[in-house]
């Protein structure tokens, strides 16, 4: 097949024609037949990056392995996509950030190749403890020489590891039945799971000074590059033995080489390089205390079947608006709940969109502050979903292509604080929603707006706050948002205007804290409220300002 010629596979089954979807590395077959039974496959292994610049726009999805690099310039070409998927765990090729910021989901397989990891982290501890790579090539090469690989029993050894996440948990119960007594290193794991594994919880620091056998299992990540270097081996016990299924870059190659020579550490065994493939001059692969192998941790027929099978459901779980287990940057909420959060989700959003059109123009926002209140601050619903909600409705109103993916990124980008507060407590309602938006005026003055909504039932929702004023109005449609002195005839001639120009009032809400002070006045109108209207009430006597809310 032609690098520069994809392989074209037709949508077979009932999905949706008009999605394309690029795969540029080898999948197992049955991700490739469920994906073509949904939309339209190209499939372009060893595509180059340039020319992967030059196609990506005309593709909704992108399903990759390690192979391709979707770097921050691919995924701006990406002008169609909505997803990205990677058949496997790390995402390291892929520039998350860069598809966040444009609202692309990333997803991935992470529990696909979990099993086929452990196991061969297990091999390479047991191959490393008893020198099975070198004796195997020494007696085929007509040697018999038994001393020479004499080994170290596991039994009763201590190993050490270093991220105990499912592949971790698994090598840690493979550890144990092989006679291992196991300590870990994982700020993100409860005492009560390490004990459940039957695991020592430890610091980084005691992992390494107590280990005989050390296995690294954790993401390359800013903080986890070189995590192992040359202050890490000279913790270590001398003659420490170190295995990496995880990723390349984890450990100080350099670093490695020279605790190697120095005795130090009396072996280590490879599946993940810093860079890959590795140099033929690379010290590493000189060193017979090495073993190596080009990556093959999840290279099992059982891994790539599953990986390929995980991630075509989950992109076309992506590609049909669904909630999606495995995104990366999206949040997940289990069906059953999503049913539960709808209504949440809408009043969000209606508060989102209103507030937004009740900012001052020529303001700054720094600060979105939500409230949960009542039941809804008390229950078990992930409310950053609703506050994802709320964002996206309110950065919609100033810029175009904010989703739930990206609406977290362009509000850091726009300078916005964004924080959520829950109480169990609130008074009159079940549960209430409250936005609280801070921003700078003109001049630097600080401003706040508050609007607040409910919930009556399911589907019947409520504006129930205005800044101090209380309220009842429905949010839909247009509303007329008046602020006024409360004096007489503000509200008749208003509505007297409204009426002579053919606008009819569904239903008019007055709220206020004292009489003869200011107050709110809510009209919902059943047609749009022209510049005209705006003007002649705003020439009303005590009328302090009004805004039209379309929502």
């Amino acid at each position: 097949m032609n690098e520069r010629e994809p392989e074209r596979v037709e949508a077979k089954g009932s999905g949706n024609r008009n999605a394309r979807i690029l795969i540029t590395d080898h999948i197992a077959e049955e991700g490739i037949i469920k994906l073509q039974e949904f939309g339209e496959v190209d499939i372009r292994l060893g595509v180059s990056e340039d020319d992967l610049k030059a196609c990506i726009a005309d593709y909704d999805a992108l399903i990759v392995r390690s192979g391709t690099r979707v770097t921050g310039e691919v995924i701006a070409a990406g002008t169609k996509l909505k997803v990205i998927g990677r058949a496997g765990v790390g995402v390291d090729n892929i520039d998350v950030e860069s598809a966040t910021e444009r609202g692309i989901m990333v997803v991935n397989a992470p529990e696909a190749n979990t099993i086929s990891a452990a196991e061969h982290t297990i091999g390479m501890l047991l191959s490393l403890s008893r020198k099975i790579p070198a004796a195997n090539q020494s007696l085929k090469s007509g040697e018999w020489s038994r001393k020479k690989y004499m080994g170290v029993e596991v039994n009763g050894k201590v190993l050490g590891i270093i991220g105990l996440g499912r592949v971790g948990s698994e090598v840690a119960k493979r550890a144990r039945g092989l006679g291992m007594r196991v300590v870990a290193y994982d700020p993100f794991i409860s005492k009560t799971k390490a004990v459940e594994l039957g695991v020592t919880l430890m610091s980084l620091s005691d992992v390494l000074s107590t280990a005989d056998f050390v296995t690294l299992h954790t993401p390359l990540l800013k903080d986890t590059y070189h995590l192992i270097g040359k202050k890490e081996f000279e913790l270590m016990k001398d003659g420490v033995r170190i295995i990496n299924c995880a990723r390349g870059g984890i450990i100080d190659e350099d670093a490695l080489v020279e605790a190697i020579r120095s005795g130090k550490v009396a072996g280590a065994a490879l599946d993940v390089f810093e860079h890959e493939p590795p140099p033929p001059d690379s010290a590493l692969l000189a060193l017979d205390e090495v073993i190596v192998t080009p990556h093959l941790g999840a290279s099992t027929e059982e891994a790539q079947r599953a990986a390929a099978i995980v991630i075509a459901e989950e992109v076309i779980r992506a590609l049909e608006n669904k909630p999606v287990r495995n995104a990366l940057n999206m949040i997940y909420v289990e069906e059953e709940l999503m049913e539960v959060m709808k209504p949440y989700l809408v009043l969000a959003e209606k508060l989102g969109r209103l507030s937004a059109q009740l900012i001052p123009e020529s303001s700054r926002v720094a600060e979105f502050n939500v409230y949960y209140e009542g039941e809804i601050g008390a229950s078990r619903l992930d409310t950053r979903l609703i506050t994802g909600a709320m964002l996206k409705s309110f950065l919609s109103w100033f810029t175009d292509g904010v989703n739930y993916i990206n609406a977290g990124a362009m509000a850091k980008k726009f300078g916005m604080k964004v924080t959520e507060s829950k109480s169990e407590e609130v008074e009159n309602f079940s549960s209430m929603l409250t936005l609280v938006t801070r921003m700078q005026g003109d001049g630097g003055s600080w401003l706040k707006k508050t609007v607040s909504g409910t919930l009556f039932g399911k589907d019947d929702m409520r504006i129930v706050k205005l800044d101090d004023y209380r309220i009842d109005a429905s949010p839909s449609g247009f509303m007329l948002i008046c602020t006024f002195i409360d004096k007489p005839r503000v509200i008749g001639p208003v509505c007297t205007i409204l009426g002579d120009y053919g606008i009819n009032i569904a239903g008019m809400q007055v709220g206020r804290e004292k009489a003869g002070g200011e107050a709110v006045m809510v009209l919902n109108v059943d047609s749009n409220v022209g510049m005209e209207v705006m003007e002649e009430i705003k020439k009303v006597p005590n009328i302090i300002d009004v805004k039209l809310v379309r929502l």
